[in-house]
């Protein structure tokens, strides 16, 4: 793995220049100059972080009726590829172009390395350019590239049924006559969510299984109306050896204020037996939500408990999730109307998990942990690890009160909302799982493997970007830790877990976190994060440790082909 701090020193030293055409914006917005296309001359060894894996499901309980749904879905998910490249940046399709016809050294590599990157920024180093030199726009392909907070807050307060437009989660905020202007989703992508609606109605026209069709129907509506609400109430319905999502879901991408959904896709098939023996956990999720350590009047005890959990293995996947480090586990949807209602769906990708301990967490362990902890590391608590993470972002404050007024965790927190509450997932999950020990609903056993498998995920994580908005978040837990004493660093700069102190810990930084969560402190959620996520020498050297480790996995997928 390269260094991520001599990276940036040396970045412009081993870059090679390839001329290339104007790159085009969008009308009535400023264009820009004719450029140089630069390619770096390590694009190879980018490329080369990424293990690239053969991902195949397990199809032996889908139904030879059910089969024929599944290349009509693999159709509607490869346009959510397309979409998505756009939201990204607007002028990707452009670049794209431009590098099918870069002849050298690199150049396969830069084609195949933009595609997994959905553009020409390196989602490993901090989002720097490895084609080209334009900076990441903060705002993704959302909002007008020039275009400040300052100028859309300012136009939201001129105008606030306009604001509300701005602010949405499926519109695309263009300047027109010099003007902000809000454009739904079913009008800038229509070109893609037309197509992508036929192929849903094909599939549910094959499909016998009638919650499969319900979904399928709905959601096809929903990619013309941008109304999600009825589809996703369906989806949390959803009872099929098919298991689909579309849409438009997660808001990282939006590097600006976190309002804007991206569209991604999961074709799947649902491993029934799996799935059955998590079931029990529904219906602790009241339970573990009054066993949070904040006061009663910041739990959230009225959010639906339904919550099915399902494992499966993935077929295909499509745009957002796609793009850089792959998927393991979601919890969806973020509707909090859908979530007040009827809780939400976690789903476990057990093909990704599996592949990701054996190529990844593994290795990692051996050079990172002591070796008596780094035997300890086992799949079984990885995979309860991952589980209880997805279960935690369906606990804890979504909806609350701040001065009065009836607001929302991610409207309050804007863009450092994903940092906290991937962080508070992570913490949340191993305080849950111990709980849960305590309880008699898991075997103690697991205790031994808990902490260093842990320990062991942290560090995966990290590897992905310590400065980056989830970067951010898994370092805060390493020094909030290593504050409390609950991890230390030995000689040879290898992590142990203290077990004496490490329930405590854990429980101390979960309650900090969920207090940040429901009282809506912006401010108070910047201070922590700047405590608390600057990584340290030990962590950067441990992490330089791990260079000839695949950093992540590069899907392929024979089955869609």
């Amino acid at each position: 793995m390269l260094n991520r701090h001599a990276l940036s020193a040396t970045f412009l030293a081993a870059m090679t220049l390839v001329a290339c055409g104007p790159a085009g914006d969008e009308a009535n917005e400023e264009t820009q100059p004719p450029t140089e296309m630069i390619v770096a001359q390590d694009v190879e060894q980018r490329l080369a972080r990424f293990a690239p894996t053969e991902l195949t499901a397990d199809l032996s309980a889908v139904p030879e009726g059910e089969r024929a749904v599944l290349e009509p879905l693999v159709s509607a998910a490869r346009l959510m590829d397309e979409i998505f490249l756009r939201q990204v940046w607007r002028e990707n399709p452009e670049m794209r172009a431009r590098l099918e016809t870069l002849d050298g050294p690199g150049a396969e590599a830069a084609r195949v390395y933009f595609g997994h990157n959905f553009g020409p920024w390196d989602r490993l180093d901090e989002m720097e350019p490895f084609v080209g030199e334009t900076p990441h726009p903060a705002g993704a392909g959302f909002y007008p590239s020039d275009m400040t907070k300052e100028e859309l807050e300012a136009a939201a307060a001129a105008d606030p049924e306009l604001g509300e437009a701005l602010r949405s989660l499926t519109t695309v905020v263009h300047r027109r006559d010099g003007e902000l202007v809000a454009v739904p989703y079913s009008e800038e992508y229509s070109e893609w969510l037309e197509p992508a609606a036929e192929a849903l109605r094909a599939a549910a026209d094959a499909t016998p299984n009638a919650s499969l069709e319900r979904f399928l129907r709905s959601r096809a509506d929903a990619f013309a109306s941008d109304d999600y609400y009825e589809s996703d109430v369906a989806w949390m319905d959803l009872d099929s050896p098919v298991e689909v999502t579309i849409g438009p879901y997660e808001t990282y991408e939006d590097g600006l204020f976190g309002y804007k959904a991206a569209f991604e896709a999961f074709v799947t098939v649902a491993l029934e037996e799996e799935s059955a023996a998590l079931d029990r956990f529904k219906s602790r999720l009241p339970w573990l939500e009054r066993n949070l350590p904040i006061p009663e009047e910041h739990k959230n005890l009225s959010r639906g408990t339904e919550s099915p959990i399902r494992v499966v293995d993935v077929l295909f996947t499509g745009g957002d999730t796609k793009a850089g480090v792959q998927t393991i586990a979601f919890n969806l949807p973020n509707d909090e109307r859908v979530r007040e209602e009827k809780g939400s769906k976690k789903v476990i990708l057990r093909n990704v998990l599996r592949a990701k301990f054996d190529q990844i967490l593994l290795p990692i362990a051996e050079r990172v942990l002591p070796p008596g902890q780094a035997a300890a590391v086992s799949f079984d608590a990885y995979f309860a690890e991952v589980l209880h993470h997805e279960l935690s972002h369906g606990l804890g404050p979504g909806k609350i009160l701040v001065d009065g007024r009836e607001t929302e965790v991610r409207l309050e927190l804007r863009e450092l909302y994903s940092t906290l509450e991937e962080a508070k997932a992570d913490v949340m999950g191993v305080y849950d799982i111990l709980a849960l020990i305590e309880e008699g609903e898991l075997p103690a056993e697991i205790v031994s493997s808990l902490e260093p498998t842990y320990v062991a995920g942290l560090f995966r994580a990290a590897r992905f970007g310590v400065h980056e908005a989830h970067g951010q978040g898994v370092v805060s837990q390493f020094n909030y830790l290593l504050e409390r004493g609950a991890l230390t660093v030995d000689e040879e700069g290898r992590f142990r877990a203290v077990s004496d102190l490490f329930p405590g810990a854990i429980r101390e930084l979960l309650a900090e976190m969920l207090m940040l969560q429901a009282t809506g402190d912006y401010e108070g959620t910047a201070t922590f994060l700047d405590r608390y996520s600057q990584p340290s020498p030990e962590l950067l050297a441990a992490i330089d440790r791990l260079a000839d480790v695949p950093v992540d996995i590069r899907p392929l997928y024979p089955q869609a082909r």
